[in-house]
């Protein structure tokens, strides 16, 4: 129940965190030091309006390497992970072996991505563009 609101809202006070799972504060604030401690929770993060940036444009794209190259998946992890216009990269077991989350400003930038970055890369053997219409982000997860 604590990472359910942790996950709802990172920025609800320990107090009426407590008062919702009917402990005391101070057991709460143990239990959330645990949860960090053990790495559970990573981290703290704030959702960004990408419109308000500048980024308005968000796509997904797939990337597929070179049977080749496939020594090289942490190096072009690191190389696309760096890009302020990438915002989270997956890699994957399937067909493709990357899923990267871009945000951008326009058609022209997302067009200049995949092909500066991607299809230049003589490591990469296909890409394919979705771009996103709209994100929801999901409900808070909850173990099953």
């Amino acid at each position: 129940m604590i990472l359910d609101i942790l996950r709802r809202d990172a920025r609800t006070p320990n107090n009426a965190i407590a008062q919702q799972v009917g402990i005391a504060p101070s057991t709460c604030l143990g239990r959330i030091r645990e949860l960090e401690r053990s790495g559970v929770i990573l981290g703290y993060h704030a959702d960004i309006n990408l419109d308000a940036l500048g980024a308005p444009l968000q796509a997904m794209v797939s990337v597929r390497l070179r049977a080749g190259a496939r020594h090289l998946l942490r190096e072009f992890t690191e190389q696309l992970r760096v890009r302020p216009e990438v915002l989270n990269v997956f890699f994957l077991g399937g067909h493709d072996d990357f899923l990267i989350h871009i945000a951008l400003a326009d058609s022209a930038g997302l067009r200049d991505f995949v092909l500066d970055q991607l299809s230049s890369n003589p490591e990469v053997a296909a890409t394919q563009t979705n771009i996103i219409f709209e994100h929801t982000r999901g409900v808070a997860w909850t173990r099953p």
